[in-house]
């Protein structure tokens, strides 16, 4: 037998953006009050509020955002009814979306979706749930088919040295095409020497900041700044001619 949600008809809609999507029709606040205002009138819900989620990523878990924790807050309350436009309104991945949707689930609380490939859902019954968990694995599953591919476009631009993003220290960029610097390289060899001889992180980007060795953009030198060079597969085969002396860089 489906678990039955709370007494009465109550429900509180949820809507968010980031900061990219602000701009692309579909997804703006406006629209997506709109769809929830008119699926809670056909479902007979008493919307009493709409909580708004401004420039906030999905990465970000529900209750560690500003309106996504008011709402959990809110829940408490009489509510028996969350509904979002779509499942990546609410959740950052599937199981954020399961874990989140069977402690509503215990305390008579439904999610509802309004739309979910053409369809609502409601997991206030059997089948909805099922249909939740259904299309939460295969939502997981394409977020981490897009993140393969990424990370194989982006190692295969590292490997034929194609710009990728901004220039990274030890190259210059001519067209489409990362070129070395060999003044920089140099000092990417000193890196991994002195690295390889003990030194660690911060000694490192001290000895080079007391050196006035230049970073990219003239700043300082920092751990992270180290760490990120070390571990790069761009610097793998850095030249082997390497000098103490950085009067010549």
């Amino acid at each position: 037998m489906a678990k039955r949600t709370k007494n009465g008809n109550l429900a509180i809609g949820y809507i968010r953006v980031s900061t990219v999507e602000q701009a692309k029709q579909g997804v703006s606040l406006s629209a997506q009050e709109e769809r929830l205002i008119a699926y809670c009138k056909m479902a007979g819900l008493e919307l009493v509020d709409i909580v708004r989620e401004e420039s906030v990523s999905a990465s970000i878990p529900l209750h560690k955002r500003p309106a996504g924790a008011g709402l959990i807050e809110r829940l408490s309350g009489g509510i028996a009814h969350v509904v979002a436009l779509k499942l990546d309104r609410l959740f950052r991945d599937a199981e954020d979306a399961l874990r989140r949707t069977k402690e509503w689930d215990r305390a008579g609380i439904a999610l509802h979706l309004v739309d979910m490939g053409g369809q609502s859902l409601n997991t206030g019954s059997a089948i909805g749930r099922m249909v939740l968990t259904v299309m939460s694995g295969f939502a997981e599953l394409e977020r981490n088919l897009i993140g393969e591919r990424t990370a194989f476009a982006l190692a295969h631009k590292k490997l034929h040295r194609q710009v990728f993003n901004h220039v990274p220290y030890g190259f210059e960029r001519i067209e489409d095409m990362l070129v070395e610097l060999s003044g920089e390289m140099l000092v990417v060899r000193l890196i991994q020497e002195r690295r390889a001889d003990g030194w660690s992180l911060g000694m490192i980007a001290a000895a080079l900041n007391e050196d006035h060795v230049a970073t990219k953009h003239n700043g300082r030198w920092h751990a992270r700044t180290i760490k990120n060079i070390l571990e790069s597969s761009l610097y793998t085969n850095a030249r082997e001619d390497s000098s103490d002396d950085l009067q010549s860089v």
